[in-house]
């Protein structure tokens, strides 16, 4: 399958869902809802396509738009030899998107990880606590808005 043959197929298969797929520096990336990610990764770990590798997945915090957050999601296909990335965006008031640990296992530490550091609540997600900072930490250090000098409580350290 050619490369832009998969942007194409996305397309067709999920006409409302995906906002746009376009090539860039020869990566293949696509906007979708928020909503659809789910089916659409689904879709995508079947075959023909077999993007069945979860490389990485962030976010980015976009202050003073709206919405402000956007989820960036890395796949790569073993068989293929092809990447794909899949962006979309999160309302700060809305901060909540489906969980991919049902797929991929490597979800699990990343999705922990954002919400750790952004508060990007994942839904069904099996165990969602803090990876990095404490649990008495206040707030999410990596949002453009965090207070570079902020202090935190202290902690008791245990005998």
């Amino acid at each position: 399958m050619e490369k832009t043959a998969v942007l194409d197929l996305l397309r067709q298969e999920f006409p409302r869902e995906v906002k746009e797929a376009f090539s860039d520096l020869g990566d293949e990336i696509i906007i979708i809802e928020k909503e659809s990610l789910l089916p659409i990764v689904k879709f995508l770990r079947g075959e023909p396509h077999r993007y069945d590798l979860l490389l990485d997945l962030t976010c980015v915090d976009y202050l003073g738009q709206e919405p402000r957050f956007e989820m960036v999601y890395h796949l790569y296909s073993l068989t293929k030899k092809r990447r794909l990335r899949i962006k979309t965006r999160l309302s700060e008031k809305e901060l909540c998107i489906a969980s991919l640990t049902e797929l991929w296992k490597n979800a699990n530490w990343l999705e922990r990880e954002i919400y750790d550091l952004f508060g990007v609540h994942f839904e069904s997600h099996p165990d969602l606590r803090r990876i990095f900072m404490y649990d008495g930490f206040e707030g999410y250090p990596l949002r453009k808005d965090y207070p570079l000098r902020k202090r935190q409580p202290r902690l008791r350290m245990r005998e």
